[in-house]
């Protein structure tokens, strides 16, 4: 588990909502407040947000947009072709982080072990607040007419409440 941070995809009701929180830590202490964890990458139609050491998750960030002009835009094959560079590439292994990636139609989850995850129900989430997040939006998605980044907006606040490595300081992107 990576801590400090929290990333929560929603896709809900034809929407695609990735909120990050701003808070860096070092050890125990807060060195940033402010932090960007998410981006819009290939022409602002797929998000992408990390969890993890910064300079790892910019270096995969670099490697997906790659992924992403090679297979012009296809976030599936990109995403299962960075999941095999990652598992394979002695390198890359080395890396401590995760992302999650998302268009309007498919939301994944890649992690250093090489695992690529697609939730069922368009919500996930990673950091040490990660698992708070996917739980309030879970059951906001199921019980309340709330749009994505409504959804987004509360659940990061769930999350916040409760995770002392997020902050309530959100990035919020939307396609």
């Amino acid at each position: 588990m990576f801590h400090s941070t929290t990333i929560l995809a929603v896709r809900h009701q034809d929407r695609a909502v990735l909120a990050g929180d701003g808070q860096v830590t070092l050890g125990d202490t807060v060195v940033k407040q402010g932090a960007r964890k998410i981006r819009r990458l290939y022409n602002d139609k797929i998000l992408a947000g990390f969890a993890g050491s910064a300079a790892d998750s910019f270096a995969l960030f670099s490697r997906f947009e790659a992924k992403l002009e090679q297979y012009r835009g296809n976030i599936e094959r990109s995403a299962v072709e960075l999941a095999k560079d990652w598992r394979t590439d002695r390198i890359l292994r080395r890396l401590e982080a995760m992302l999650i990636v998302m268009d309007l139609k498919s939301t994944f989850l890649l992690s250093g072990n090489g695992d690529l995850i697609e939730p069922d129900d368009g919500i996930v989430g990673i950091g040490s607040g990660g698992g708070y997040a996917v739980a309030a939006a879970r059951a906001l998605a199921r019980h309340t007419t709330l749009d994505a980044r409504t959804i987004a907006e509360s659940a990061m606040g769930v999350a916040a409440g409760i995770c002392i490595y997020t902050n309530n300081n959100l990035t919020i992107e939307e396609l």
